[in-house]
């Protein structure tokens, strides 16, 4: 039992409460008893509404369930589907022509064009990663990876070959994007500066090296002829060096396993780390002891003599929760759990002022702004309910109105399908959508779990009803002024180790229009740079800018199977494909509280997967199940085949706890099926109740 002191009616774990007044409330010079008295009148406003917002979904869905069971068997009619949506106000009038207001936001979110990064709250070493990788050695990455059509083949040591193939990439790389007059790259010797075609890309100089700037983004060659590279080097060039990340969400969402006031804690103190620029980590690699800490800003030395000094780390958003959950860190008057989303828009908005009164040691944003993404909301009323949040919490904080912005991502059907509102509620601090496919599927699934089977899950990614999605997201946000003033962001590249697929395939997401897209570690964020090189995202979005949206009745097209007369070995597939990838998620969420991580698929090939992998899986064999494609007795058969297999991939770490043969002692493989066989009953087919239960259950044991 957690101890716990009253503070204006609420109960606050001792922990949170001594954080909170200590080091968030004390350097921010706030007084701690009109602190609580203002969050406990904050939280007594907004919680019934958020529970309002709860079950005004659960009447939308059972009213959708309803209509698809009364109509079992018979084609849906489009037109019909529609009135029926817009009648029970699932679907909204659009707003009409307005553009987005927002003010003071940073330019990497604004003017610039990049890779974006997602880190777990919870790990200090991944956050510094990621803070740390607004740059990054295209060198080391195109040496370690295997984005030179192979991965490294010689281990330990230099192998000559393969660094003379990177230095060879890299000065393509150069002739493609800022070429030289009359020569090559591979043919200047390094006297002078280079003969530029441009000469504007030469900003300035370090070190004997060269700053250069195209399509806004910063391009680092390091001069050095002591380095073993420049050594050899014709130019005595050591390294190329690329601005990567531009920004960096710091999730306390989906890649995090936090389910009490001990997890939030720490998770709001890496927070405020981050933020105060004092986050070290210290760890073992290869039997040397490292601390890590954050880049200090980086200066050169402008043409014209004068100082020229760039930020060394990405901006920072962090990701709150949605309004789903509640977390018993902070107890309301009546006992009940505190809406998570209420504690993490006060808390991490506190911590973010310190940078606002510039308290840290680095700027993280230098126009005054907080950035928080919101995920999961289902229509434009969470919007605005987001909205009037935030005006309160910059009330209770004595903040400026709008300087928290929001990041709203474009996850659930029901944003989606009103997008044009949901940017209409937020529109004077909007700077951030995005496109998600493996949440907005899960949604899919779950809103239309009665209409009939699904179609497989991996057909999903080639229906008419996501290509339309991904086009109307970025229409949209165009249409309402959020070039230039936003970000239009997509989804992750999931698999770390298959870079050479990514640069050939994720090019797709700047010529879209997008002009950041999630990338799954630093590295594939400096190899993600070059497309935005080759791309100009803002030439793309104003071409893409008098395109009409895509029609709304494509995007409401439900992707039922058109028949079940699948075989036998074809649903075997589908549910193993399922349940390994579910019970690999599941088994280090529960077991060891790891919520985001390179797990291997059914192929053993590693992604990196978060909450939404279980979303969608689970959501997809419920489906099936409840319309007899298969049964709960085939379904056991694979969780099991399958709780073996993950079991053998994960032989090599110690803390593993293997889940075949345990299957009535095993918690993570119980909350696998409770997914499963529970999966038509959970909210919107979230995970996090369930995972939640578990967690807690298996931390009690501990």
């Amino acid at each position: 039992m957690t101890d716990r002191v009253e503070r204006s009616g609420l109960k606050v774990d001792a922990g949170l409460a001594q954080f909170i007044e200590g080091d968030v409330l004390a350097p921010l010079g706030q007084d701690a008893g009109a602190f609580w008295q203002g969050f406990a009148a904050l939280v007594n406003s907004f919680a019934p509404r958020n529970r309002e917002l709860l079950a005004r979904r659960d009447s939308l869905q059972a009213q959708i369930d309803e209509w698809h069971q009364a109509r079992a068997g018979k084609p849906l009619d489009p037109d019909e589907y529609r009135a029926f949506l817009t009648g029970i106000g699932y679907l909204v009038p659009e707003p009409g022509d307005f553009d987005v207001t927002t003010e003071n936001v940073d330019r990497e979110i604004a003017k610039m064009a990049g890779p974006q990064l997602v880190v777990p709250v919870l790990n200090a070493r991944f956050l510094l990663n990621a803070a740390n990788a607004r740059w990054g050695s295209l060198y080391d990455a195109y040496y370690g990876t295997d984005a030179l059509d192979a991965p490294p083949a010689r281990p330990g040591g230099y192998d000559e070959q393969r660094g003379a193939e990177v230095i060879k990439a890299g000065r393509a790389f150069l002739d493609r994007v800022v070429p030289l007059s009359g020569m090559s790259w591979s043919d200047w010797d390094g006297a002078g500066d280079p003969p530029l075609a441009d000469s504007a890309v030469l900003i300035g100089h370090r070190d004997g090296g060269l700053l250069l700037e195209h399509n806004g983004l910063n391009i680092e060659l390091v001069m050095d002829r002591s380095h073993p590279v420049g050594s050899t080097d014709k130019a005595g060039i050591a390294d190329i060096i690329l601005e990567a990340a531009l920004t960096t969400i710091v999730d306390l969402e989906d890649s995090v396993a936090a389910v009490d006031a001990e997890d939030k804690l720490l998770a709001y103190g890496n927070w405020l780390g981050l933020i105060r620029g004092d986050l070290t980590d210290t760890f073992d690699k290869g039997g040397r002891t490292i601390t890590r800490e954050l880049a200090a800003d980086r200066e050169w030395t402008a043409l014209n003599g004068a100082r020229h000094v760039l930020p060394g780390r990405s901006l920072l958003f962090v990701r709150n929760v949605g309004h789903l959950m509640t977390n018993p860190a902070i107890l309301l008057e009546d006992g009940s759990e505190i809406p998570e989303g209420i504690m993490d828009a006060v808390i991490t908005s506190a911590i973010g002022a310190h940078d606002v009164k510039g308290l840290g040691r680095y700027s993280n944003s230098r126009t005054g702004s907080i950035y928080i993404v919101k995920p999961k909301m289902h229509g434009p009323e969470e919007c605005a309910f987001t909205n009037d949040l935030f005006d309160a919490v910059e009330d209770l904080l004595g903040l400026d109105r709008n300087t928290v912005k929001v990041g709203v991502m474009d996850e659930e059907r029901r944003t989606s399908a009103n997008l044009g509102a949901c940017i209409h509620a937020v529109r004077e601090r909007i700077v951030f959508i995005n496109t998600g496919f493996l949440d907005r599927t899960g949604d899919e699934i779950h809103t239309s779990m009665r209409a009939g089977p699904m179609i497989r899950k991996n057909e999903m990614k080639g229906t008419d009803w996501i290509q339309c999605y991904e086009k109307r997201n970025v229409a949209i946000g165009l249409q309402h002024g959020l070039s230039g003033r936003a970000q239009i962001g997509k989804g992750m590249w999931a698999a770390p180790d298959r870079m050479g697929a990514m640069m050939a395939e994720k090019t797709v997401h700047p010529k879209a229009g997008a002009n950041t897209a999630w990338v799954p570690s630093p590295t594939a964020a400096t190899l993600h740079a070059m497309h935005y090189h080759d791309i100009d995202v803002f030439d793309v979005q104003k071409e893409l800018g008098g395109e009409p949206v895509p029609s709304l009745d494509v995007l409401l097209r439900i992707p039922l199977a058109g028949g079940t007369n699948w075989s036998e070995q074809e649903v075997r597939e589908e549910l193993d494909n399922n349940a390994q990838g579910l019970l690999g998620y599941v088994v280090r969420w529960i077991d060891q509280g790891v919520g985001c991580s390179k797990v291997p698929d059914i192929n053993d090939v590693g992604l990196m997967e978060d909450r939404a992998t279980l979303r969608i899986s689970s959501q997809h064999m419920a489906n099936w199940l409840l319309h007899g494609v298969c049964t709960k007795e085939q379904v056991m058969e694979s969780l099991h085949r399958m709780a073996a297999k993950v079991d053998a991939q994960n032989a090599g770490d110690p803390l593993y706890e293997p889940m075949a043969g345990n299957w009535e002692t095993s918690m993570a493989f119980q909350a696998a099926c409770d997914l499963v066989f529970k999966g038509v009953e959970q909210p919107s087919g979230y995970t996090e109740p369930l995972l939640h239960a578990w967690r807690r259950k298996k931390k009690a044991t501990a």
